[in-house]
């Protein structure tokens, strides 16, 4: 049997985690406003966008770690992107964009361990991977060359952490706990935890 090969039941699950996600990502938009409202007075509005960039992983990181086959993290972070811009996010179609890059940071951290080791190391290697290429994304779509090294190494420690936390940890936990219901045993993460 090819464990590699999606089946029906992985597609399924994987549109599923992406219109959790979606929702998830329009909502964090809307927050956004919020949050980088109350740093704007610093000059350092950014600040807010990065407390909760991790968020904007998620679908990667989760989608990945549960269903544990090769390209499950880049699809589930694009359709995700997609159907936040269907939902209503006025950035538009670079968010779907955003999600190629995001995607394509867990996808490459799988890919290195052959998408047969999904334990904790690996999941925030995943988180940090999505952290680096959406940051890299940033100097292109956000101009984050105009700001000093000194606050990009604030920005850049920030989104680290909101990835780890969002993207590692949080993803991890809910993974795990679904895991222990019987409810994932059809897919890698519910086969791996018996």
């Amino acid at each position: 049997m090819n464990t590699k090969t999606w089946k029906l039941n992985d597609i399924i699950l994987t549109a599923m985690i992406c219109i959790v996600f979606g929702v998830i990502y329009l909502g964090a938009v809307y927050l956004i406003g919020i949050v980088d409202g109350l740093f704007a007075f610093t000059g350092l509005s950014k600040l807010g966008t990065e407390l909760i960039f991790g968020v904007w992983l998620m679908a990667a990181t989760f989608a990945g770690y549960v269903i544990q086959k090769p390209g499950v993290a880049i699809v589930a972070e694009v359709i995700a992107a997609v159907i936040e811009v269907l939902l209503g996010n006025w950035f538009g179609p670079m968010v779907i964009v955003a999600g190629i890059i995001q995607g394509l940071g867990a996808e490459i951290v799988f890919a290195a361990f052959k998408y047969r080791r999904f334990q904790g190391k690996v999941m925030y290697l995943a988180a940090i991977g999505s952290c680096i290429t959406s940051f890299l994304w940033s100097f292109v779509r956000s101009g984050y060359l105009q700001f000093s090294i000194g606050v990009l190494v604030i920005y850049f420690l920030i989104r680290l952490v909101s990835s780890l936390l969002f993207a590692g940890l949080i993803c991890k936990k809910v993974g795990d706990g679904m895991a222990k219901t019987g409810l994932l045993k059809s897919y890698g993460l519910g086969r791996n935890s018996q």
